[in-house]
Parts: structure tokens; sequence; C-alpha cells
């Protein structure tokens, strides 16, 4: 009769180790994106302000802001996803 032991699969390890590997990674993409696109549109808020020509500082804020809700909810649904 065949003993039963319990070694570890190798390969079982590997994929585990990957999968972690990749939501670890995925996870600080997804920090820096957020974070690049937020930085973005603040300086781009902030250049249009500089111009001090009211139609540019308020369609520039109106995009500011789009970007950064957009960002915000695309980045969430991507943590929930990948968590």
């Amino acid at each position: 009769m065949a003993s039963t032991t319990t070694k570890t699969d190798p390969v079982s390890e590997f994929t585990e180790k990957a999968t972690a590997n990749g939501k670890k990674a995925g996870a600080a993409y997804l920090d820096s994106y957020e974070k690049a696109v937020l930085t973005v549109a603040d300086s781009y808020e902030k250049a249009a302000v500089a111009t001090k020509i009211d139609w540019i500082e308020t369609l520039a804020s109106a995009q500011a802001g789009f970007a950064r809700e957009v960002t915000k909810a695309y980045t969430a649904a991507a943590r929930e996803l990948t968590a």
C-alpha cells in the first residue's frame, strides 16, 4: 500500500507564490496609476488657474474633476476585482 505523505507540491507552491506576487504587483500598479493621474489633474488645474481667465479655469476644473472621479472609480473597481 502506498503511503500518504503531506509533501507540498512544488507546482502548487510556485502557483501560490506567483499569484501572491501578481496581486502585490497589481496593487502597486493601481496605486502608482491613481497617484500619477491625480497629480496630472492637479497640475492641469493649477496651470489653468495661473492663466487668470475664468472660462479656462472653469473648463480645466471640470476636466480635472472628471479625470479624478473616473480614476478613483476605475482603481476602486480594479482593486475589488483583484482582491
